[in-house]
């Protein structure tokens, strides 16, 4: 009886899909956030060989054969790459993307990791960095006798000083990829680059399929409250069925002894 084996994949696919959702709710508040979500494979189906059977027209007959399934298992677990809803700070280092693309930090050991969330920030130097202090390439030096700041939607970094004079002290670039979804998240809304991802492309905001800088703004998750909470309760149903039809095999089986 391969129903055990069968109810016990089902209830160990809902298992990871629970743990897919609680992650999403667990970040609903995650400026830059994007949702995961599961999705399914049936397993290899097994064929039971079986003679054709005679039609009811003359002459024709209907293969024959048995097709059983072998239960289900995690196909993919994929980040949905909608927009989050942009909220406004007033803050002038808080920078939002509309549209496609990220920004481009470099971690202590020099790699460079990518992120959506542009809550930065000046260190002592003058530079913009992310709230873990790492400076967002390429790197931008605020002089320390300003009275404003501002970025603009292509990234300029336009400040004024006393007096009334204005300068350009640097741009941001924004980089975009041939499949943003092999991107590796490593945690601390960073992402790394991969071979599935592919090289990352250095654009100005606004130009080649890259969105535009918002200042004063941060963008907030993609996770719909609602619909993760329905999806938990689809997921604890069809777990309590699987377990159901694990039961039922049980019995059938202490039966047959």
């Amino acid at each position: 009886m391969k129903a055990l084996s069968i109810a016990a994949s089902g209830m160990v696919a809902q298992q990871h899909r629970t743990d897919v959702v609680a992650n999403n709710l667990a970040n609903m508040n995650t400026t830059g956030y994007q949702r995961s979500r599961t999705e399914f494979n049936n397993l290899i189906v097994s064929y039971m060989n079986r003679d054709p059977n005679d039609s009811s027209r003359a002459g024709e007959s209907v293969p024959g054969g048995i097709h059983l399934g072998l239960g289900v298992n995690v196909g993919s677990v994929y980040r949905v790459h909608e927009q989050g809803a942009l909220k406004q700070t007033g803050n002038n280092f808080d920078l939002a993307i509309q549209g496609d693309g990220y920004f481009q930090v470099q971690l202590p050991n020099g790699d460079l990791a990518y992120t959506r969330d542009g809550t930065f920030q000046l260190n002592e130097a003058g530079t913009l960095v992310t709230h873990n202090g790492f400076p967002v390439q390429p790197g931008v030096a605020v002089p320390g006798n300003v009275v404003d700041i501002t970025i603009n939607n292509s990234g300029e970094v336009i400040v004024t000083q006393e007096g009334g004079a204005t300068s350009t002290v640097g741009a941001l670039l924004l980089t975009v990829f041939p499949n943003r979804g092999g991107l590796q998240a490593v945690g601390d809304n960073l992402f790394m680059a991969t071979e599935a991802s592919g090289e990352a492309a250095v654009v100005s905001p606004s130009t080649n399929g890259a969105g535009s800088v918002l200042q004063g703004f941060v963008e907030s998750s993609n996770v719909n409250a609602i619909e993760e909470v329905s999806a938990l309760i689809r997921a604890n149903r069809a777990y309590e069925m699987n377990s159901k039809v694990m039961k039922a095999a049980d019995e059938m089986l202490a039966t047959r002894r």
